[in-house]
This record gives structure tokens, C-alpha cells and sequence, in this order.
């Protein structure tokens, strides 16, 4: 098993927004970091911040000690892992895989049962936090897997986390990471309509939101998307889109565990319909924009 410190060597793949600044972080604290880049622009991007390049699975997992992944979705995870050429036919039993990313309990168990065979470990590491954590090391990993690979992990983890939770053996962190993402995604629906109340009682949203911020109900999220609600600009740090995306995972796993969730059907339909009114590259708070919104992406 691969061991913490900083002659460990890693091979990531997923150079996306959430990805280059972990790999930063674990580039920060010296480990050795291979990232898998399949076109040009990747191969430039990587390049220019000092990592080693590979481009295919085997390349970037080949005489490495662990592998983590921060990818899309399950199509993805199951297509980088079983896929012939992919991590299940790269990996041995003496490397870890980790993968940060959000997908559903179902995918990663067809992952967990195919690396079982060799045995490979591998940690199930959802990521809760902004790419602005992400870049200070600040994020919260939902960690579960075999105990004794998160403890050899702690340095790892340490790198670009501020809190590694182990919460289970199997799936657990899949599960949590979606319980997590249906109340992120909440809070945008729940503040849309306060805020059209607010406003419609003549209350401009600056104020509204230097007192929501100061209030019962202030968070971490609220306070990191204020400035997109009071400035209207909501670029994306996390897509509608994605949202969306998740609150299909939310849903599956609550039918597949009998888990009634009638308030999450109801907020999906909200990302549902941003969707398709050509929101979906706003961030996922784009919700509080009301109908001004609609407008914009209806043009």
C-alpha cells in the first residue's frame, strides 16, 4: 500500500475547475502529480504549472502509489475504471485509488466489486466546498473505504482538506455527499422565495442580504454567493446544470433506499426548468434571480 509523505506519487485525472487546484495543493506540499490530459489545451494547461503529463489511463497510473479522480459523473467514473484500458485493468494491489467526485452509490459499487478482484484499495472521497476552498485546502472530503487506507491517506487528504471524515466502508460517503448536495441545493430554492418576499415588501437586495448574512440562518454558502445575488452576476462556480444533475442522483438513491423526499422532487423541477430556459451554464444560485433570470436566458 502506498504511503504519506512527499515522496509519494500521484496520477490524477480531471483537470477541471475543481481538479487543477487540488492538484496544486498536492503539488504545494511536494508530491510528485501526473495528470492524464487527452488534448492539446490540456497538455498546455498542465504543463504550465509544472506537472508531469500522461496521456492515457495506464500512463498516468503506471509506477504510481495512488490514483484520485475528480470527474463529471458516473459515466465518466465507469468509463475511466472499467473501460478496457481503464484503472481496472492498470491498477495493482499495492496502489489506492481515491475518487473526490460526486456520483451515485450505484456506479461506485460496480467500481468497488471490479477492484475488490485484484484487490486494489479504493476510498470513496466526495469533496464538499467551493473551488475557492478547494484552493486554500479548505474543502471537507466524505471519506469511506477500508480504515486502514484512510490512515495511510491522512497526509494525502491533509494536502487540499481541511477535514477528512471516514464515515463508513462501502458507499456511506455516497450517500452523505448527496444527503449534503440536496441541502446546498435547497438553500438556493428556499432563498429564491424569501428573497421575492423580502423584495416585494420594498426592501432592495443589498439590504436584504447584509442582514440575511448577519442573521440565524447566515452560512459559509450564503456568505460565498452573496456577492453574485446582490451583483446579479452568477457566473458559474457550480452550474444549474449540475445541480440538476445531482438532484437525479438525490432521486435515484432516495427510490432506490425508499427514502421519500417530496421537497427534493420539487426543488429539482426549479433546476429542471432553469435548465431549460438556458440557465444551465449560471451557477446553480441562479435561482434567486427570479424571473429577471428567466429573461436573460430566454434571449
Amino acid at each position: 500500500m502506498a504511503t504519506n509523505g512527499a515522496s509519494a506519487r500521484i496520477g490524477w485525472i480531471g483537470m477541471g475547475k475543481m481538479g487543477l487546484p487540488i492538484c496544486l495543493r498536492l503539488k504545494g506540499a511536494g508530491y510528485r502529480v501526473r495528470v492524464l490530459c487527452r488534448n492539446d489545451a490540456a497538455v498546455s494547461l498542465a504543463s504550465s504549472h509544472g506537472f508531469e503529463v500522461a496521456r492515457s489511463i495506464a500512463e498516468a497510473a503506471g509506477g504510481v502509489d495512488v490514483v484520485v479522480s475528480a470527474i463529471s459523473d458516473d459515466k465518466a467514473l465507469l468509463e475511466i475504471a472499467l473501460a478496457p484500458g481503464g484503472l481496472n485493468d492498470c491498477l495493482s494491489g499495492q496502489q489506492v485509488y481515491i475518487d473526490t467526485s460526486t456520483v451515485s452509490p450505484t456506479a461506485s459499487a460496480q467500481v468497488a466489486k471490479a477492484l475488490a478482484a485484484k484487490p486494489c484499495a479504493y476510498l470513496r472521497a466526495p469533496v464538499s466546498g467551493s473551488t475557492a476552498a478547494a484552493a486554500q485546502g479548505a474543502l471537507t472530503a466524505l471519506v469511506s473505504g477500508p480504515s486502514d487506507t484512510f490512515a495511510a491517506m491522512t497526509e494525502v487528504f491533509a494536502a487540499f482538506t481541511k477535514k477528512a471524515f471516514l464515515v463508513g466502508a462501502a458507499e456511506e460517503a455516497r450517500y452523505l455527499k448527496l444527503a449534503i448536495n440536496a441541502m446546498v441545493g435547497a438553500t438556493s430554492a428556499l432563498l429564491a422565495e424569501s428573497l421575492a418576499l423580502a423584495r416585494n415588501g420594498g426592501m432592495d437586495i443589498q439590504t436584504i442580504m447584509e442582514v440575511v448574512c448577519e442573521s440565524a440562518i447566515a452560512s459559509p454558502l450564503l456568505q460565498y454567493k452573496r456577492a453574485a445575488i446582490t451583483s446579479g452576476d452568477y457566473k458559474a462556480a457550480f452550474s444549474a446544470a449540475q445541480m440538476l444533475k445531482d438532484f437525479d442522483l438525490i432521486e435515484a438513491a432516495a427510490t432506490a433506499t425508499s427514502c421519500p423526499m417530496p421537497l427534493v422532487s420539487n426543488i429539482r423541477k426549479l433546476y429542471q426548468d432553469a435548465v431549460a430556459s438556458g440557465l444551465g451554464d449560471q451557477d446553480f444560485f441562479v435561482l434567486t434571480a427570479g424571473d429577471e433570470a428567466q429573461g436573460r436566458g430566454a434571449k
